[in-house]
């Protein structure tokens, strides 16, 4: 533990590989995150679509995990999960959530806060339908956040779902689908000397996004 700590004291990087202002950033956010997440594709950035789910329970209590965007666009951002989950329980009570990339070769962070609400059925059902058979299966067998005594008990459900559909089609569960995040304030930031960093801010206000920059 010290040595690891030691060495997590003494790393320093200075950031180098881009800047952000008021006038080179695109004026409708979604345009400005379909442009770096371009970027983000083109540099062939690991993992390129994942990012971090913040949400928050009945009691207040924060949790964070990392998920995938699976679509984009007119400032809604589409992921799929399972409806008993952790994540799913925080919405159900909280619409509130964050969503934050990071993608540091790139020297970049993109924060996105909105509200979230299921997806359409039909998206569901798409998406579903696309994935391979080794993750419906696994869809319906996990009773994903829930205790279990130990793998065998996933492997089983496994086993029985995989007997269950053998040569029949495999449909989405219900308690298995999409939901949509709509979005109401972006940050975009990038990384630079000195941690000065330059960070531009979106703010959903009566229809139209207000801009301003953020101290780093």
């Amino acid at each position: 533990m010290e040595q690891a700590n030691q060495h997590i004291f003494q790393l320093r990087e200075d950031f180098m590989k881009g800047q952000l202002s008021e006038n080179a950033i695109a004026k409708i956010p979604s345009l400005q995150f379909d442009n770096w997440m371009k970027e983000a594709i083109e540099s062939k950035i690991t993992e390129v679509q994942a990012f971090n789910l913040s949400t928050v329970n009945s009691l207040n209590k924060p949790s964070s995990r990392i998920v995938y965007l699976r679509e984009f666009g007119n400032d809604q951002f589409y992921f799929y999960t399972n409806y008993h989950s952790r994540k799913a329980l925080d919405v159900s009570v909280n619409k509130n959530i964050c969503m934050t990339f990071f993608w540091p070769e790139l020297e970049r962070q993109i924060r996105i806060e909105g509200t979230i609400e299921f997806a359409e059925k039909e998206k569901s059902d798409a998406y579903f339908n696309q994935r391979p058979i080794e993750s419906k299966i696994g869809a319906w067998s996990s009773p994903q956040s829930k205790s279990i005594s130990d793998r065998t008990i996933l492997e089983k459900l496994v086993q029985e779902n995989s007997d269950k559909f053998k040569d029949k089609k495999i449909t989405r569960p219900e308690f298995w689908g999409g939901y949509k995040i709509a979005a109401n304030y972006y940050e975009f930031w990038q990384g630079r000397k000195s941690r000065l960093h330059d960070r531009i801010a979106f703010t959903l206000e009566n229809e139209n996004w207000r801009i301003e920059r953020l101290a780093p």
